[in-house]
């Protein structure tokens, strides 16, 4: 099975979340998403996995979201494309196994997966 932690390593829950995988003895693949932005398409396939909506991986604290997104309706496919645009807007650490996935919001719940 393919795992993969979409991660960003100045993150303190990102970098909490990924010392779980390396002490589970488990084989993944690191995305750092800030230089390795996602797709709209991967990040859809990812948010159908987390089994939420797109709105819900926003990250409403960073400037970017308040300054251009706070307080706009906006489909589902905006909320992916504005991600796409500025990935600083993603919540971290996300943890991909198969066909199910995970946020790391707290980076233990990263087990359920593993």
């Amino acid at each position: 099975m393919s795992i993969k932690i979409y991660h960003n390593p100045r993150c303190r829950k990102s970098r909490e979340g990924l010392e779980i995988l390396e002490s589970s003895g488990c084989e993944f693949e690191v995305v750092e998403y800030l230089k390795n932005i996602p797709t709209e398409e991967e990040l859809a396939v990812v948010i159908e996995k987390l089994g939420i909506k797109p709105e819900e991986l926003v990250r409403t604290g960073e400037s970017i979201y308040k300054e251009n997104f706070k307080g706009r309706s906006m489909t589902d496919k905006q909320w992916i494309k504005a991600m796409v645009e500025h990935p600083k807007l993603i919540q971290r650490p996300i943890l991909v196994s198969g066909n199910k996935a995970t946020l790391g919001r707290p980076p233990e719940q990263f087990n359920t997966l593993l």
